[in-house]
């Protein structure tokens, strides 16, 4: 029995695989050669809905019903995670009081791919009665969303790629990517940078590779600094106290001289503690900015096969502001 089981569930299916193969690769063929139709359909209606969309005072309200509403909750996310405020509104929470989420400042991008799902009947009314811009995504451009929109972006008539025409799939692909096509769009109108990027993506992988060096270096009394001139007893105490294995060298004014590590220690054994800073020290140590990405850094001691980066201001003075380690990268993930 549990043998018939584990066939059925394809542990032992060799035979079907290939038919599995073939209906996978054929609906990714089938999509892919929808986003193609769909990237030359374009045209002009495009362009008006981007100047529609980057004149709203207000924000972007996102709206679709069943497998169309999925895809509007994702647009609305990547909206509002490149700099256009946006906002997924459930057309029939809007028929029972949501509507009041809509202000004449805001512009309504609704999607339905047959144009004519009952439930947005009251949003699109609202949006009519008070003048609010009217963005549709469909496929016809004569059905009641096609005929009521101020710009239409129209998807192609193409064929669902279940074979059946009932699941949504190459409808639902497109209308993916036309979102995308808009919040990229979107994003490069405004300039909109990696530094905003972050300021919105705090957590997680993309997070984390989006920190700056001065968000994770070590400054003040954590610094493992000594001058040039200290006896190497004091430039020990310090690479014990402050735990980086490293001490960072400068000269009275704070310039950057060296930096010491176990391996000077090494080099200088015998007759170290006659040694100054200066003595035992190697000169010219990697460095960088402290408005550098994280990521470029454990890039850099990786390549180096260092621990550690001194962080200088990019002013030309040299002087160490702090001291960034690998552990710091790799608690954040990185590295």
């Amino acid at each position: 029995v549990r043998s018939g089981r584990l066939a059925r569930n394809g542990y032992f299916c060799t035979r079907m695989s290939t038919p599995f193969l073939d209906t996978a690769r054929r609906v990714i063929r089938t999509e892919a050669e929808a986003l193609v139709q769909l990237a030359d359909s374009l045209d002009d209606r495009f362009r008006q809905a981007i100047d529609m969309l980057v004149a709203t005072r207000g924000r972007v309200i996102v709206t679709g019903i069943g497998k169309s509403g999925h895809i509007a909750k994702k647009i609305a996310a990547t909206l509002a995670s490149t700099g256009t405020p946006a906002q997924f509104v459930h057309p029939a929470e809007a028929s029972h009081g949501d509507l009041g989420m809509i202000t004449s400042d805001d512009v309504v991008l609704a999607i339905s791919n047959s144009g004519e799902a009952p439930e947005l009947a009251n949003l699109i009314s609202y949006s009519r009665r008070f003048s609010i811009p009217l963005i549709g995504i469909t496929s016809r451009a004569e059905s009641s969303l096609g005929t009521q929109c101020d710009v239409i972006l129209q998807l192609p008539q193409l064929s669902e790629a279940c074979g059946t025409g009932v699941v949504p799939s190459t409808s639902t692909t497109m209308t993916l990517a036309m979102g995308d096509a808009v919040a990229i769009a979107l994003m490069e109108n405004r300039a909109f940078t990696a530094e905003h990027f972050r300021e919105f993506h705090p957590g997680g992988k993309l997070g984390a590779r989006l920190n700056r060096v001065a968000d994770l270096m070590h400054t003040g009394d954590a610094l493992p600094l000594v001058q040039a001139d200290a006896p190497m007893s004091e430039a020990l105490m310090a690479l014990s106290s402050k735990s980086f294995g490293v001490v960072i060298v400068a000269d009275a004014d704070g310039t950057l001289q060296g930096i010491i590590t176990s391996g000077d220690l090494g080099r200088h054994l015998d007759g170290l503690l006659s040694k100054t800073a200066r003595d035992v020290m190697t000169s010219n140590p990697v460095t960088i900015a402290p408005n550098a990405l994280a990521e470029k850094a454990v890039g850099i001691m990786n390549g180096r096969k260092i621990t550690c980066l001194v962080v200088v201001e990019p002013d030309g003075n040299n002087k160490p502001t702090g001291l960034l380690h690998i552990h710091d990268c790799l608690r954040i993930g990185l590295g």
